[in-house]
């Protein structure tokens, strides 16, 4: 006696609408993932190339501006020259005269009231972001930020100097600087004990991204605690054969005296 084959129920017309429309809907999102940042960097460096170049191409003499005898308009060209300028202005100042006229820019420029205080901090800002770019953000760490309990994520720059240093008695005290989510080009400019801040391996690329994203995006971490440890127990047993060596050559001296 056979057995009549069983009938494969039929999905309700409801369920695959909506599945079909959750398909869709992953579709897109999935494609807003790859066009979006993708867009909004195109949209960003045109607009930024479009801002020099009205600024430069004015300034350009008409028979060497290509715009005036070309059929199409080449984007970018006020941006090549603005930079070849400031490369040849660069390379002049580099001399003894050139040093001398920029010397007595300054002095003028120091003279106006309102003036002088916009340039001088102006100047002072270029001069730390090119001449200590390479030096700074090369950590980042955790600190307990508003309130004990709670963790926020700084780019760790320099060790204090200066005046800070001196004002603050005690240990090691580092500047790091705080960024808000999700424009991390704002924050706070804190001064922290070193052993207050939690040293994270993660880049500061990966912590950039984890704070624009809003811990979204969060970079892949792997565990060294063996590394760690073993690393952390050799700089503590040479510190301790070195303070042990030091006491040594020094009762031997007070004995030989």
């Amino acid at each position: 006696m056979t057995k009549k084959p069983q009938k494969q129920r039929k999905r309700p017309r409801g369920a695959r609408r909506k599945n079909a429309l959750r398909t869709v809907y992953n579709w897109f999102f999935t494609g807003l993932v790859i066009v979006g940042p993708i867009g909004i960097t195109l949209f960003l460096a045109w607009t930024a190339i479009g801002f020099v170049d009205s600024f430069v191409k004015p300034l350009i003499p008409p028979q060497y501006n290509p715009d005036n005898y070309l059929p199409v308009i080449i984007p970018g060209f006020g941006l090549l020259v603005g930079m070849i300028a400031v490369t040849i202005l660069g390379a002049l100042t580099a001399n003894l005269v050139g040093k001398s006229f920029l010397q007595f820019g300054d002095r003028i420029l120091a003279r106006l009231p309102v003036v002088s205080t916009i340039y001088s901090g102006l100047k002072q800002i270029f001069e730390t972001a090119v001449n200590q770019s390479s030096q700074s953000f090369k950590q980042v760490g955790l600190i307990q930020y508003p309130r004990p309990g709670l963790w926020a994520i700084v780019l760790i720059s320099t060790p204090a100097k200066g005046e800070v240093k001196e004002k603050v008695d005690g240990e090691e005290v580092l500047g790091c600087f705080l960024p808000t989510t999700p424009n991390p080009t704002s924050g706070f400019l804190l001064f922290i004990p070193k052993s207050e801040i939690k040293i994270l391996d993660m880049s500061t690329e990966d912590a950039a991204k984890l704070i624009i994203s809003a811990g979204l995006v969060s970079p892949e971490y792997e565990r060294n605690t063996a590394k760690i440890a073993a690393e952390h127990d050799k700089k503590m047993a040479r510190e301790m054969a070195e303070e042990t060596g030091s006491t040594t050559a020094k009762s031997d001296k007070n004995a030989a005296e």
